[in-house]
């Protein structure tokens, strides 16, 4: 896949957009740009102004095998698990170096296919994702098992192995970042893989694939599927030559991956999948700080985060105080082209999704909750949306206990530690949550009693590499970074010989 920028065009005529040229949006299978077997396409959409961007390669059944077949044997014969850690550090290391030196067409790609801000791209996610496929180089010598203290006259140690040829299925919200974190331990692992990129944002997976066969990643380790979850998505669940499944998306489709990876030849899952965290905010806090922690907790990335902080519970104390301070902040929001600077919030990914948060907002008002600011689409040709914020919300409406997956915002009042808790247990999900307060005995009573994967104490999406992530309860199971990350991608083998007339045991 190439991409060239020849920096004109614009949404806003102030703004200066780099338009793509698409040059190749076919799968990409055993090192190869091929076309579908079917040879059919489906189109991915500018969510800035609802015009097409390219007509991309649709897989199905059929692609996910010739897939699947390159990685096996990729696996079962090619060199990539069998080279001694530092050689995959090595590759991987120059793989990081292509995505630092082709940070603005990535960056680009995510704006055009996602509606991502383009600044935040540049200067945050595609670095970091560099950066994250660098973390897990430096793991790739220093998989290491144990010697085993073994009960009789046997001498035991382990052996930590790649599961083999990993199914990878990705979300639309954040393309680069969950493919870095997924692809990158996996490589490290010594695993090869099939990755299937969400069909609203298959460019940038396909442009990752082209940079990782430069760096020097073997033929057949790297395949990237574009098509729907339907298809190609339920072929890579149900697919017994695949030994494993990491899957980020919706609880819903994670039901279907799980059944299809049991009924198949049970493979194992991870799943991260849905959240409705709550930011709990004490009386204690510092307003102006957590009401820009809260903003920022809901609106990041439109919304559509798995993380967002949308359920924000306010002690009675400060509530007032709190929501003078949310109005205030909330007018200086920028709903605009996320090629400008000055935007802080860019188009929703598809229509599907906007449709989708406009009938949330619809059932707020309908269930009698306040509508405090915005609630509308913006006047401008595009997936845009009003920052929403909900007053008034109790427990059991609609808005307070589904996933929206977009800027939508519900304040509850609270009183004490013991209801705050209980409340913000009152979920299906348990991803995430932030804590607000300089209490360091209520900061850790909170932090031990909400059940979720990730809990923030004075800050939000507090996410790094280094750190574990993943959920508890409906919010899946399995973690992605940190060294957690990479274990999943491994089996242990326990290997064990006898030992004769050795003085000890």
């Amino acid at each position: 896949m190439a991409v060239q920028s020849n920096g004109n065009g614009s949404l806003d005529s102030h703004v200066k957009v780099p338009v793509p040229q698409i040059k190749f949006t076919k799968l990409f299978i055993n090192g190869e740009f091929v076309d579908s077997v079917s040879g059919k396409t489906f189109q991915t959409i500018d969510p800035r102004n609802r015009e097409v961007i390219a007509e991309i390669a649709e897989g199905g059944k059929e692609d996910v095998d010739l897939a699947v077949k390159a990685a096996r044997e990729a696996f079962d014969n090619g060199p990539w698990p069998r080279l001694p850690g530092f050689e995959r550090r090595k590759i991987m290391m120059k793989f990081a170096d292509l995505i630092d030196e082709n940070n603005e067409e990535l960056a680009t790609l995510e704006t055009i296919d996602a509606g991502k801000l383009f600044f935040l791209c540049k200067i945050m996610e595609i670095p970091g994702a560099a950066e994250t496929i660098r973390y897990y180089a430096g793991a790739a010598d220093k998989i290491h098992g144990e010697t085993l203290k073994m009960s009789t006259a046997l001498q035991g140690y382990t052996l930590h192995e790649p599961i083999g040829v990993v199914g990878h299925i990705i979300p639309w919200n954040f393309p680069s970042q969950m493919f870095a974190m997924k692809v990158g331990p996996a490589l490290a692992a010594g695993c090869t893989m099939v990755v299937k990129p969400a069909e609203q944002t298959p460019l940038s997976a396909l442009y990752y694939a082209h940079l990782a066969k430069l760096a020097g990643i073997p033929d057949g380790v790297l395949n990237v599927v574009t098509g729907f979850g339907q298809t190609a998505g339920a072929a890579i669940s149900s697919h017994t030559d695949i030994d494993m499944v990491s899957f980020t998306g919706s609880t819903e489709v994670g039901r279907l991956v799980m059944q299809a990876a049991a009924t198949s030849n049970l493979k194992p899952v991870c799943l991260e999948l849905g959240g409705k965290s709550p930011i709990l905010i004490f009386d204690d806090a510092d307003v102006d700080k957590v009401t820009e922690l809260a903003l920022q907790g809901t609106l990041f990335n439109k919304g559509e985060i798995c993380v967002a902080g949308s359920r924000v519970f306010v002690q009675e104390g400060i509530y007032d105080k709190f929501l003078l301070k949310l109005k205030e902040k909330v007018k200086n929001w920028v709903v605009g082209d996320p090629f400008d600077p000055t935007s802080h919030q860019g188009p929703q990914v598809n229509k599907k999704q906007y449709d989708r948060i406009l009938s949330y907002i619809e059932h707020g008002k309908k269930e009698g909750a306040t509508l405090f600011h915005g609630g509308k689409p913006c006047d401008r040709k595009g997936y845009y949306i009003e920052p929403t914020i909900f007053t008034d919300v109790t427990d059991e409406m609609k808005i307070a206990q589904e996933e929206i997956f977009g800027p939508v915002m519900s304040v509850f009042k609270f009183k004490t530690v013991e209801e705050a808790i209980k409340r913000a247990n009152a979920t299906k999900y348990g991803l995430a949550a932030g804590v607000m307060t300089n209490n360091i005995n209520i900061a850790n009573t909170v932090a031990r009693s909400i059940r979720a994967g990730a809990i923030w104490i004075n800050c939000y999406f507090a996410f790094d590499r280094d750190s574990p992530y993943g959920g508890y309860k409906m919010s899946g199971f399995g973690r992605d970074m940190g060294m957690d990350g990479l274990k999943k991608y491994l089996v242990v083998k326990a290997v064990a010989t006898p030992i004769y007339n050795s003085p000890w045991l």
